[in-house]
């Protein structure tokens, strides 16, 4: 592999417009009832109909950004109309609230027993709204966004299956997520709310959810960010502590903030060095902190956004900060992320191997892998090499 910048850019642009668009541009499309369809095999054969929130969201999310950041292409814009106005209509409850998964006509199967839906419901409407110039979008961004602001105490709301007061415990994936999508909203947002939560948000996920000591990011801490001797308490998630790392790198470059930049890198660099598996390589989808055996079944499991954020955060890190051991990782990432993920014939790319690497189940997207991390990975780590170039 040539490891030049123009080469690399030239590479993220190439499988991104001409190998995985295409796959969802040919496939995915829901002329009939609107939205998409996700769940689809190596060839993009539909095997399920059903329709997941956070993928719906996700899918209007990449078309309507690459739109604003790209080029305004008529077939783009109607790719995310199709999904927006598939949403708008059938996609929350009566108080608002963005259902988990629908039904292909837009019937609510599963109710909304998290934020998450929401969170990418406030991300896909705000890039929409620039897009299409729809105001309507805006109103629909910012009510999603500030259910978000409401319920990030509380997420799963009256849906939460722990008993209250007895093991306490916050999640890094709300803090994170808050903090991209915040950045998402910025053109939409108050600038005093939008510094304010950048600045509570990246403080929250660097000293309540970073052991200092291992420059580890645990998954879930007490309320006050210390740690629980329990399965959750020691879970450790690669791919989420590296995405992120990306996230506050992004935010801290708009300020120039080398110490917070330097600071992600290092976390991102000791996560990779813990979870890189030695004998086949790659990385464990999750770790026990303490080396006892995680509760997840599927914890060694080489899962394809893991590799993707990684890649984004070494590129975005060796951008940043021209540090050697970025690059060193990014050569090893490289290899190996594309060699095993990446599928030439089929288009897309695969996303579930087991430990060795081989390709455990043979699909583009399901249930939980859609049309939104292998883009944003290929269309980042382009802008990333192209700014090197």
């Amino acid at each position: 592999m040539d490891y030049n910048c123009k080469t690399l850019a030239e590479l993220y642009q190439n499988a991104l417009l001409n190998h995985v668009l295409p796959f969802w541009e040919t496939y995915s499309l829901d002329w009939e009832h609107g939205g998409y369809f996700t769940c689809l095999d190596r060839s993009g054969q539909v095997y399920d109909t059903d329709k997941f929130i956070w993928l719906q969201n996700r899918q209007v999310w990449t078309f309507s950004m690459l739109c604003n950041q790209l080029e305004k292409r008529e077939s783009w814009l109607g790719i995310a109309k199709n999904g927006a106005d598939f949403l708008a209509q059938h996609g929350r409850d009566a108080e608002g609230n963005w259902y988990f998964a629908l039904t292909r006509e837009g019937q609510p199967l599963i109710e909304p027993y998290n934020i998450f839906s929401d969170c990418f419901a406030a991300m896909a409407f705000s890039q929409y709204a620039l897009a299409a110039g729809a105001d309507w979008a805006k109103d629909v961004a910012l009510q999603a966004y500030n259910n978000v602001l409401r319920r990030q105490d509380n997420p799963k709301g009256k849906y939460n299956k722990t008993h209250p007061g007895t093991r306490p415990m916050k999640s890094l994936a709300v803090p994170m997520i808050l903090a991209n999508l915040t950045l998402e909203m910025a053109w939409l947002l108050p600038s005093e709310t939008l510094e304010n939560v950048l600045a509570s948000t990246v403080k929250e996920v660097m000293t309540d959810f970073l052991d200092q000591e291992r420059g580890l990011m645990y998954e879930n801490v007490t309320p006050n960010g210390s740690h629980i001797d329990c399965f959750e308490g020691r879970l450790i998630n690669p791919g989420h502590g590296i995405e992120a790392m990306w996230f506050i790198m992004d935010i801290a470059s708009r300020k120039n903030d080398t110490d917070t930049i330097n600071q992600a890198v290092d976390v991102v660099l000791n996560i990779l060095n813990f979870a890189w598996d030695n004998e086949h390589g790659g990385l464990y989808y999750f770790m026990d902190a303490e080396g006892h055996p995680p509760q997840q079944l599927e914890w060694d499991q080489k899962l394809w956004w893991v590799h993707l954020e990684s890649l984004v955060a070494l590129a975005m890190g060796y951008r940043l900060t021209g540090r050697d051991s970025c690059w060193q990782w990014y050569q090893k990432m490289h290899d190996y992320t594309w060699s095993h993920f990446a599928d030439p014939e089929g288009g897309e790319w695969f996303g579930y191997l087991n430990r060795r690497g081989e390709v455990l189940l043979n699909l583009k997207g399901g249930k939980w892998k859609g049309c939104f991390h292998v883009p944003r990975a290929l269309y980042l780590c382009w802008q990333q090499f192209a700014a090197l170039s």
